[in-house]
Order: structure tokens, then sequence, then C-alpha cells
């Protein structure tokens, strides 16, 4: 009986250490499943030739959005879609940083052709007309436009071409836009309002001026302006007469432009000879033109050179001159005495 014993307690370890054995048998082939799944997929996301060729799909999506853009933006076409519908199949085997920036790239040139595609579509929806939305309620309404209204019709009914229970059917109809009665209110005004009258404009009266306004004020406006106007003509003849002077004197030297209305002494009187000067070559009297080195000269037109010309050949322009400009345009063309006498001395 105790060898009986022992026999059996031999063997219960043996079977307890097979069981065990199985258990680890079966752990390694689970782990070692698991362990080729994970090499594959590894495998993969580092196989270079799969990376290029999902790079490559991305770049080729790209410029078919770019190079189909007006295709694309037309309302029957459904390229766009197609394309997203793409770009989501590729980014189920994104894995690198390269390939999320191509499919972001993708999203906003797909984004921005999408919002332009759907800013072309027209919202009607955003657009009240009350004309057409008159004519549908007085449709619903049950208008009768073939009754003529003649009949007469007894009182407490609808007047016209409406039936009598036209605004209780509104009303009906209205009933299931509302959860709760709405609030008891006047209406003020009409339907049909008009603008409101232009208000009239009131005229100040102005004050009468003094009886010794109305005696010296236009008077004196009048002198200054007479004599200013007079002053003027009187100071371009002067210049004039200068100029014709120096031309007879050597016809074949041209007169310089800055040496003859620059004082070297005075800049507001360089400014005054520039001011007289325009309106000799605006009447025609005198010419501008520029000499072989391009500087700018002056010369007098004589009287059949003036109807002859017209005003449709002569063109204006714009001269400036300022203080610094003044100052080196004495040194350039070395200018030393003026050939303008100021008006209160005669020439010679």
């Amino acid at each position: 009986m105790k060898r009986a014993r022992g026999g059996h307690g031999e063997e219960a370890p043996r079977q307890n250490a097979t069981a065990g054995q199985r258990k680890s048998d079966q752990s390694d082939g689970d782990n070692s499943g698991c362990d080729l799944g994970q090499a594959d997929m590894q495998d993969e996301d580092d196989n270079p030739g799969i990376r290029r060729e999902i790079r490559s799909k991305y770049r080729e999506l790209i410029q078919s959005v770019q190079q189909n853009r007006e295709d694309m933006l037309s309302p029957s076409n459904n390229k766009l879609t197609e394309v997203l519908e793409e770009a989501n199949k590729l980014f189920k085997d994104v894995r690198q940083s390269r390939e999320a920036a191509l499919d972001a790239q993708l999203l906003v040139v797909t984004s921005d052709l999408g919002k332009e595609k759907a800013s072309q579509l027209a919202a009607e929806g955003a657009a009240f007309d009350p004309t057409a939305f008159t004519e549908h309620l007085l449709s619903y309404m049950g208008l009768n436009r073939l009754n003529d209204g003649e009949d007469e019709q007894p009182i407490g009914e609808a007047i016209g071409y409406l039936p009598p229970d036209a605004w209780h059917k509104v009303a009906q109809r209205a009933e299931s836009c509302f959860r709760a009665a709405p609030s008891f209110h006047y209406m003020m005004g009409s339907f049909h309002a008009e603008p409101p009258p232009p208000k009239q404009r009131m005229e100040r009266q102005r004050k009468a001026p003094g009886k010794e306004v109305k005696r010296i004020m236009p008077t004196q406006l009048k002198k200054m302006g007479g004599s200013h106007q007079e002053a003027t003509e009187k100071e371009v003849e002067r210049i004039l007469g200068y100029l014709k002077t120096y031309y007879q004197d050597d016809p074949t030297s041209p007169i310089s432009y800055y040496e003859f209305v620059i004082d070297p002494k005075s800049f507001s009187r360089t400014v005054e000879n520039i001011f007289h000067m325009s309106f000799l070559i605006r009447d025609g009297l005198a010419r501008m033109y520029l000499d072989n080195y391009k500087l700018p000269c002056i010369a007098p037109v004589e009287e059949g050179e003036v109807e002859a010309g017209g005003s449709s050949i002569r063109k204006q322009c714009i001269v400036s001159i300022s203080p610094k400009q003044w100052k080196e345009l004495i040194e350039c063309y070395d200018i030393r005495v003026t050939m303008i006498d100021p008006s209160n001395m005669q020439p010679e």
C-alpha cells in the first residue's frame, strides 16, 4: 500500500510538468506570431520603395488638382471628391513626416478649391422677395382672379377675390410654427410705407452789408486786381525786350535758359523771372528747346512763326526750383551777373 501511494505520488509531478511544458509551448507560439506581425509592419515602414510610391502618388494628386483647377470648379464635375477619397486611402499608409507634409499640402490645395467652388453656388435662400412671397400667400389663401368682384356680398364676409375663410386657413397653417400663441400688439403704419417728405430747407437771411462796405470794398478790389495785372503785363513785355536784345546781338549763339532767368543775388527775383518767362512761352512769344548737350535754351519767336505754329504744337510743363538748386545752378553755370536787371533799373 505504501509503495502504491508512493508510486501515485511520483506520477503526479510528472503530469504537472507535462502540462506546464505544453502551456509554455503554446505561449511561445503566440509570442512568435505577434513578433512576426510586428516584423512585417516594420519592414513595410522601412521599405524605401513603398515610401517613394506613396510620396509619388501624393505629388500626382497635387499636380492633377493644380492643372485641372478650372474643370474641378464646374458644378457638374466630381473630380474633387475622387481626389479626396484617394487621399484618404493614402493617408492610411502614411508613416513618415515627409508623407504627412505632402498630405497637408494636398489638404490646403483642395480646401482652397472647395471654398472657391462653394462661393460660386447661388444662395437664393438668403434673399427675400416680398412680391414673390405675396403671390405665394395669395395662391395658398385661394385667390380667385377670374372673379370680377361685381356681385354683392353680405356684410361680415370677405370683400373682393379672397374666400371668406382665407385668413383662417393661414392661421391654421401658422399654428404649427409656434409652440405658444404670440403676444398681441398693434401694427403701427401701413403695409406700403412711403418715405417721409423731404424737409424744407430754411434759408437764413443774410445781413445786408453797411453802406461803407458797399462803397469802398469793390473799388479797392477792382483797383488791386487791375494794378496787379497791368504790372505783370509790363514785366512780361520788359523781359521779352531783354530776350530780343540778347538774341539780336548774336543770333547764332543759343541763350541758356538758366543763365537768362537766374539772378545770383536774389532767389525771389529768380522765381519772378521764371514766372514771367512762362507767360512768354505760353503765348508763343518765346520758345524753349534743347541744345546738343540736352540743356534748355530759349529764343524769341518772330510774328510770322507765331501765326504759323499755333497753339496745337506747344507743350506745357511745370518748372520747380529750390534755394539749394538755385545755388547749385549758379556754381554750375558760373553766373556772376544777372541778364535781367531788376524792374527799378532800365536796360542800357
